[in-house]
Protein backbone atom coordinates (compact mmCIF):
# COMPACT_ATOMS: atom_id res chain seq x y z
CA UNK A 1 0.00 0.00 0.00
CA UNK A 2 1.32 3.50 -0.87
CA UNK A 3 2.27 5.42 2.41
CA UNK A 4 1.61 9.33 2.83
CA UNK A 5 4.43 11.54 1.86
CA UNK A 6 4.59 13.27 4.96
CA UNK A 7 4.62 10.11 6.74
CA UNK A 8 7.47 8.89 4.95
CA UNK A 9 10.00 11.43 5.93
CA UNK A 10 8.31 11.78 10.03
CA UNK A 11 7.88 8.11 10.84
CA UNK A 12 9.62 6.54 13.61
CA UNK A 13 11.57 3.50 12.73
CA UNK A 14 10.43 0.22 13.81
CA UNK A 15 11.89 -2.26 15.54
CA UNK A 16 15.61 -2.81 15.02
CA UNK A 17 17.83 -5.93 16.63
CA UNK A 18 19.69 -5.49 19.64
CA UNK A 19 22.62 -6.62 17.84
CA UNK A 20 22.67 -3.85 14.82
CA UNK A 21 22.05 -0.60 17.85
CA UNK A 22 24.95 -2.18 19.30
CA UNK A 23 26.75 -2.36 16.07
CA UNK A 24 25.36 1.09 14.97
CA UNK A 25 26.59 2.86 18.02
CA UNK A 26 29.94 1.19 19.24
CA UNK A 27 33.25 3.20 18.99
CA UNK A 28 35.78 2.53 16.60
CA UNK A 29 38.87 1.55 19.20
CA UNK A 30 42.26 2.02 18.32
CA UNK A 31 43.83 -1.63 17.78
CA UNK A 32 46.96 -0.65 19.20
CA UNK A 33 46.25 1.23 22.53
CA UNK A 34 42.30 0.74 22.75
CA UNK A 35 41.44 4.48 22.66
CA UNK A 36 38.53 5.84 20.62
CA UNK A 37 39.85 7.51 17.20
CA UNK A 38 38.75 9.88 14.46
CA UNK A 39 38.32 10.23 10.84
CA UNK A 40 41.92 12.36 9.86
CA UNK A 41 40.98 14.57 7.05
CA UNK A 42 44.10 14.65 5.86
CA UNK A 43 45.24 11.08 5.73
CA UNK A 44 41.29 9.87 4.79
CA UNK A 45 41.75 7.08 7.55
CA UNK A 46 40.50 6.85 11.38
CA UNK A 47 43.48 7.92 13.45
CA UNK A 48 44.63 7.67 16.93
CA UNK A 49 45.28 10.98 18.53
CA UNK A 50 47.04 8.92 21.90
CA UNK A 51 49.13 6.64 20.04
CA UNK A 52 49.40 8.04 16.33
CA UNK A 53 47.64 4.41 14.93
CA UNK A 54 45.92 4.61 11.40
CA UNK A 55 43.34 2.74 10.24
CA UNK A 56 41.49 2.56 6.59
CA UNK A 57 37.54 3.21 6.29
CA UNK A 58 36.56 -0.22 4.24
CA UNK A 59 33.58 2.20 2.21
CA UNK A 60 33.07 1.82 -1.37
CA UNK A 61 32.34 4.49 -3.81
CA UNK A 62 28.45 5.57 -3.54
CA UNK A 63 25.68 4.81 -5.82
CA UNK A 64 23.26 6.84 -7.40
CA UNK A 65 19.52 5.60 -6.22
CA UNK A 66 16.86 5.10 -8.44
CA UNK A 67 13.81 8.29 -7.36
CA UNK A 68 11.27 6.09 -6.44
CA UNK A 69 13.18 5.03 -3.33
CA UNK A 70 12.31 8.67 -2.33
CA UNK A 71 8.98 7.06 -1.96
CA UNK A 72 10.06 4.62 0.52
CA UNK A 73 12.93 5.51 2.43
CA UNK A 74 12.34 5.01 6.16
CA UNK A 75 14.10 6.72 9.05
CA UNK A 76 16.97 4.27 10.32
CA UNK A 77 19.79 7.03 11.45
CA UNK A 78 18.17 7.60 14.17
CA UNK A 79 20.20 4.08 15.91
CA UNK A 80 23.63 5.73 15.30
CA UNK A 81 22.98 9.16 16.03
CA UNK A 82 21.45 11.85 18.07
CA UNK A 83 20.59 15.25 17.84
CA UNK A 84 21.41 18.50 20.07
CA UNK A 85 19.69 22.03 19.51
CA UNK A 86 21.35 25.36 20.55
CA UNK A 87 19.30 27.63 22.49
CA UNK A 88 20.48 30.79 21.13
CA UNK A 89 20.47 30.65 17.83
CA UNK A 90 18.46 27.36 16.97
CA UNK A 91 20.79 25.34 15.00
CA UNK A 92 20.11 21.64 15.02
CA UNK A 93 23.50 18.94 14.79
CA UNK A 94 23.32 15.40 14.11
CA UNK A 95 26.22 13.68 16.27
CA UNK A 96 27.42 10.32 16.30
CA UNK A 97 25.67 8.15 19.52
CA UNK A 98 28.64 8.69 21.75
CA UNK A 99 29.20 12.02 21.39
CA UNK A 100 28.22 15.23 22.76
CA UNK A 101 27.90 18.48 21.32
CA UNK A 102 29.84 20.91 23.69
CA UNK A 103 29.45 24.27 21.54
CA UNK A 104 28.10 25.80 18.96
CA UNK A 105 29.61 25.67 15.73
CA UNK A 106 27.11 28.60 14.16
CA UNK A 107 27.57 31.08 17.01
CA UNK A 108 29.57 29.65 19.84
CA UNK A 109 27.76 29.24 22.88
CA UNK A 110 27.59 26.29 25.13
CA UNK A 111 23.80 26.28 25.90
CA UNK A 112 23.43 23.48 24.62
CA UNK A 113 20.36 20.79 24.88
CA UNK A 114 20.23 16.86 23.32
CA UNK A 115 16.65 17.01 21.93
CA UNK A 116 14.20 13.76 21.07
CA UNK A 117 14.03 14.81 17.64
CA UNK A 118 14.41 12.37 14.63
CA UNK A 119 18.12 13.15 12.76
CA UNK A 120 15.99 12.49 9.20
CA UNK A 121 16.60 9.59 6.80
CA UNK A 122 20.46 8.22 7.00
CA UNK A 123 22.87 9.52 4.68
CA UNK A 124 23.95 6.58 1.65
CA UNK A 125 26.16 9.10 0.45
CA UNK A 126 29.51 11.27 1.81
CA UNK A 127 31.95 13.53 0.54
CA UNK A 128 34.76 13.22 3.24
CA UNK A 129 36.73 16.43 4.68
CA UNK A 130 39.87 16.79 2.78
CA UNK A 131 41.57 19.65 4.36
CA UNK A 132 42.83 19.88 7.96
CA UNK A 133 41.16 22.45 10.74
CA UNK A 134 44.46 24.45 10.06
CA UNK A 135 43.96 25.09 6.38
CA UNK A 136 40.98 25.88 6.62
CA UNK A 137 41.41 28.61 9.21
CA UNK A 138 44.67 30.08 6.80
CA UNK A 139 41.70 30.02 3.94
CA UNK A 140 39.72 32.08 6.10
CA UNK A 141 42.39 34.91 6.94
CA UNK A 142 43.00 35.18 3.35
CA UNK A 143 39.46 35.42 2.74
CA UNK A 144 39.23 38.44 4.75
CA UNK A 145 42.34 40.35 3.28
CA UNK A 146 40.15 40.46 0.12
CA UNK A 147 37.15 42.24 1.58
CA UNK A 148 38.12 45.53 0.78
CA UNK A 149 35.10 47.12 2.06
CA UNK A 150 35.87 45.61 5.29
CA UNK A 151 37.61 47.88 8.09
CA UNK A 152 41.73 47.33 8.13
CA UNK A 153 41.88 45.94 11.35
CA UNK A 154 39.55 43.35 10.35
CA UNK A 155 41.38 42.38 7.45
CA UNK A 156 44.53 42.07 9.01
CA UNK A 157 43.66 40.30 12.34
CA UNK A 158 40.22 38.72 11.20
CA UNK A 159 40.14 34.62 12.35
CA UNK A 160 38.05 32.24 13.21
CA UNK A 161 37.07 31.07 16.20
CA UNK A 162 36.49 27.46 17.02
CA UNK A 163 36.25 26.36 14.03
CA UNK A 164 34.22 23.33 13.31
CA UNK A 165 33.77 20.72 10.92
CA UNK A 166 30.13 20.36 10.06
CA UNK A 167 29.12 18.19 7.40
CA UNK A 168 26.12 19.48 5.46
CA UNK A 169 22.77 17.40 4.17
CA UNK A 170 21.88 17.50 0.39
CA UNK A 171 20.12 15.65 -1.96
CA UNK A 172 22.22 15.45 -5.47
CA UNK A 173 19.90 14.97 -8.10
CA UNK A 174 20.81 13.73 -11.92
CA UNK A 175 18.39 13.47 -15.08
CA UNK A 176 17.75 13.23 -18.63
CA UNK A 177 15.43 16.33 -20.04
CA UNK A 178 13.05 16.39 -23.25
CA UNK A 179 11.55 19.72 -23.83
CA UNK A 180 9.43 21.54 -26.62
CA UNK A 181 10.25 24.88 -26.37
CA UNK A 182 8.46 28.45 -27.89
CA UNK A 183 9.75 31.86 -27.66
CA UNK A 184 9.19 35.84 -28.88
CA UNK A 185 12.49 37.37 -28.53
CA UNK A 186 13.35 40.81 -29.86
CA UNK A 187 16.57 42.42 -31.55
CA UNK A 188 17.33 46.06 -31.23
CA UNK A 189 17.62 48.05 -34.40
CA UNK A 190 18.28 52.20 -34.79
CA UNK A 191 16.94 55.01 -36.60
CA UNK A 192 18.90 58.61 -37.00
CA UNK A 193 17.27 61.65 -37.45
CA UNK A 194 17.61 65.28 -36.56
CA UNK A 195 15.66 67.30 -33.95
CA UNK A 196 16.19 70.62 -33.24
CA UNK A 197 19.16 70.57 -35.46
CA UNK A 198 20.76 68.09 -33.28
CA UNK A 199 21.18 64.04 -34.64
CA UNK A 200 19.17 61.47 -32.64
CA UNK A 201 19.02 57.93 -32.56
CA UNK A 202 15.80 56.10 -31.32
CA UNK A 203 16.10 52.57 -30.60
CA UNK A 204 13.45 50.37 -31.58
CA UNK A 205 12.70 46.13 -31.33
CA UNK A 206 12.07 43.80 -34.36
CA UNK A 207 10.28 40.95 -32.58
CA UNK A 208 10.39 37.14 -33.90
CA UNK A 209 9.60 33.48 -32.81
CA UNK A 210 11.21 30.53 -32.26
CA UNK A 211 10.36 27.25 -31.10
CA UNK A 212 11.44 23.67 -31.26
CA UNK A 213 12.64 20.54 -29.24
CA UNK A 214 15.75 20.53 -27.09
CA UNK A 215 17.25 17.38 -25.60
CA UNK A 216 19.85 18.18 -22.31
CA UNK A 217 21.22 16.33 -19.50
CA UNK A 218 21.93 17.19 -16.03
CA UNK A 219 24.28 15.69 -13.76
CA UNK A 220 24.56 16.05 -9.75
CA UNK A 221 22.31 19.11 -8.85
CA UNK A 222 22.81 19.92 -5.25
CA UNK A 223 20.00 21.46 -3.26
CA UNK A 224 20.96 22.03 0.70
CA UNK A 225 18.60 20.03 2.53
CA UNK A 226 19.51 21.61 6.27
CA UNK A 227 18.24 25.01 7.78
CA UNK A 228 21.80 26.22 8.55
CA UNK A 229 23.57 27.09 5.66
CA UNK A 230 21.11 28.72 2.64
CA UNK A 231 21.13 27.60 -0.94
CA UNK A 232 23.22 30.80 -2.13
CA UNK A 233 26.61 29.81 0.04
CA UNK A 234 26.12 26.46 -1.08
CA UNK A 235 26.04 27.67 -4.32
CA UNK A 236 29.13 29.64 -4.04
CA UNK A 237 31.19 26.37 -1.69
CA UNK A 238 31.28 24.36 -4.55
CA UNK A 239 32.61 22.31 -6.31
CA UNK A 240 32.36 19.18 -4.08
CA UNK A 241 33.18 16.48 -6.28
CA UNK A 242 30.19 14.61 -5.52
CA UNK A 243 30.54 12.12 -8.29
CA UNK A 244 33.94 11.06 -6.20
CA UNK A 245 31.50 10.44 -3.19
CA UNK A 246 31.94 7.58 -0.56
CA UNK A 247 29.09 5.21 0.40
CA UNK A 248 27.99 6.88 3.93
CA UNK A 249 29.50 4.65 7.07
CA UNK A 250 29.30 6.21 10.58
CA UNK A 251 33.19 6.29 10.84
CA UNK A 252 33.05 9.77 8.31
CA UNK A 253 31.31 11.00 11.48
CA UNK A 254 33.87 10.78 13.75
CA UNK A 255 35.24 13.46 15.26
CA UNK A 256 32.68 15.82 13.13
CA UNK A 257 28.98 16.68 13.13
CA UNK A 258 26.17 16.84 10.58
CA UNK A 259 23.30 19.67 10.69
CA UNK A 260 19.85 17.98 10.96
CA UNK A 261 17.64 18.08 7.42
CA UNK A 262 14.86 20.30 7.24
CA UNK A 263 13.60 19.19 3.82
CA UNK A 264 12.33 15.51 2.31
CA UNK A 265 13.61 14.50 -0.64
CA UNK A 266 10.17 15.58 -2.74
CA UNK A 267 10.78 19.43 -1.52
CA UNK A 268 14.25 19.30 -2.63
CA UNK A 269 13.50 17.66 -6.33
CA UNK A 270 11.40 20.83 -6.12
CA UNK A 271 13.89 22.93 -6.06
CA UNK A 272 16.15 21.22 -8.43
CA UNK A 273 13.31 21.53 -10.72
CA UNK A 274 13.66 25.19 -10.73
CA UNK A 275 17.49 24.84 -11.74
CA UNK A 276 16.86 23.05 -14.69
CA UNK A 277 13.99 24.79 -15.91
CA UNK A 278 16.41 28.03 -15.65
CA UNK A 279 19.34 25.97 -17.16
CA UNK A 280 17.65 24.76 -20.18
CA UNK A 281 16.24 28.20 -20.79
CA UNK A 282 19.59 29.61 -20.32
CA UNK A 283 21.14 26.75 -22.75
CA UNK A 284 18.10 27.19 -25.38
CA UNK A 285 18.40 31.28 -25.43
CA UNK A 286 21.86 30.84 -25.87
CA UNK A 287 21.60 29.41 -29.86
CA UNK A 288 19.96 32.60 -30.73
CA UNK A 289 20.70 36.29 -31.01
CA UNK A 290 18.56 38.27 -29.42
CA UNK A 291 18.20 41.46 -27.12
CA UNK A 292 15.42 41.01 -25.54
CA UNK A 293 12.89 38.34 -24.38
CA UNK A 294 9.30 39.25 -24.43
CA UNK A 295 8.42 35.54 -23.80
CA UNK A 296 9.50 32.09 -22.69
CA UNK A 297 7.15 29.08 -22.61
CA UNK A 298 8.52 25.82 -22.14
CA UNK A 299 7.14 22.08 -21.81
CA UNK A 300 10.00 19.82 -19.96
CA UNK A 301 9.81 15.81 -19.32
CA UNK A 302 12.31 14.58 -17.02
CA UNK A 303 13.25 10.99 -17.50
CA UNK A 304 15.86 8.47 -15.73
CA UNK A 305 15.67 10.40 -12.40
CA UNK A 306 18.70 9.52 -9.78
CA UNK A 307 19.71 10.90 -6.65
CA UNK A 308 21.84 10.75 -3.67
CA UNK A 309 21.48 12.08 0.07
CA UNK A 310 24.59 12.71 0.82
CA UNK A 311 27.03 14.50 3.26
CA UNK A 312 29.02 17.54 2.00
CA UNK A 313 31.81 18.59 4.12
CA UNK A 314 31.70 22.38 5.65
CA UNK A 315 34.13 23.95 8.13
CA UNK A 316 32.07 26.53 10.00
CA UNK A 317 33.39 29.51 12.02
CA UNK A 318 32.33 32.66 13.59
CA UNK A 319 34.18 35.99 14.08
CA UNK A 320 33.15 38.74 16.71
CA UNK A 321 33.88 42.11 15.48
CA UNK A 322 32.60 45.25 17.35
CA UNK A 323 29.88 42.55 19.57
CA UNK A 324 28.50 41.51 15.83
CA UNK A 325 28.79 37.43 14.70
CA UNK A 326 30.21 36.93 11.32
CA UNK A 327 29.57 33.70 10.30
CA UNK A 328 32.72 32.20 7.75
CA UNK A 329 31.95 28.76 5.49
CA UNK A 330 34.54 26.75 4.01
CA UNK A 331 34.56 23.65 1.47
CA UNK A 332 36.35 21.30 3.30
CA UNK A 333 37.12 19.64 -0.11
CA UNK A 334 39.09 22.15 -1.27
CA UNK A 335 39.26 25.05 0.67
CA UNK A 336 37.08 27.88 -1.12
CA UNK A 337 35.23 30.41 1.17
CA UNK A 338 32.45 32.03 1.62
CA UNK A 339 31.09 34.73 4.39
CA UNK A 340 29.91 37.42 5.70
CA UNK A 341 32.18 40.68 6.62
CA UNK A 342 31.91 43.77 8.31
CA UNK A 343 31.91 47.22 6.28
CA UNK A 344 33.57 50.53 6.59
CA UNK A 345 31.22 53.09 6.57
CA UNK A 346 34.07 55.70 5.77
CA UNK A 347 35.27 52.73 2.67
CA UNK A 348 31.73 52.57 1.67
CA UNK A 349 31.29 56.73 2.06
CA UNK A 350 34.19 56.75 -0.07
CA UNK A 351 33.17 55.11 -2.72
CA UNK A 352 30.01 57.19 -3.01
CA UNK A 353 31.81 60.54 -3.60
CA UNK A 354 33.64 58.83 -5.72
CA UNK A 355 31.00 57.04 -8.16
CA UNK A 356 29.20 60.87 -7.62
CA UNK A 357 32.30 62.62 -8.97
CA UNK A 358 32.49 60.42 -12.24
CA UNK A 359 28.70 60.66 -13.07
CA UNK A 360 29.61 64.40 -12.82
CA UNK A 361 32.72 64.66 -14.64
CA UNK A 362 31.07 62.45 -17.31
CA UNK A 363 27.61 64.91 -17.64
CA UNK A 364 30.06 68.26 -17.90
CA UNK A 365 32.31 66.13 -20.38
CA UNK A 366 28.86 64.56 -22.36
CA UNK A 367 27.80 68.47 -22.59
CA UNK A 368 31.70 69.66 -23.59
CA UNK A 369 31.27 67.32 -27.10
CA UNK A 370 27.92 68.28 -27.78
CA UNK A 371 28.71 71.58 -28.43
Amino acid sequence: MAKNVEDLFDEVPGDIPEEEIENATSVTKCPACGANMIFDSEKGKLYCEHCGTSKDIVSKSSEELDFERLLSEDNAWGAETHVFRCENCGAREVLDKREIAKTCPFCGTTNIVETDELPGIRPNAVVPFHIGKDAAAADVKQWARRRRLAPRKFRKSAKPDALKGVYMPSFSFDTSTESDYRAVLGKYYYRTKRVNGRVVHERYVRYFTVSGHYSMAFDDILVQAGGTIDQKSLNKLQPFDTNSSKEYTPEYLSGYTATQSVKNGLQCWEEAKDVVRSRLKAAILSGYSYDVVSSFDISTQCNNITYKYILLPVYVGHCNWRTKLYNFFVNGLNGKVTGKAPVSPLKVGGLVVLGIAVIVGLYFLFRAMNG
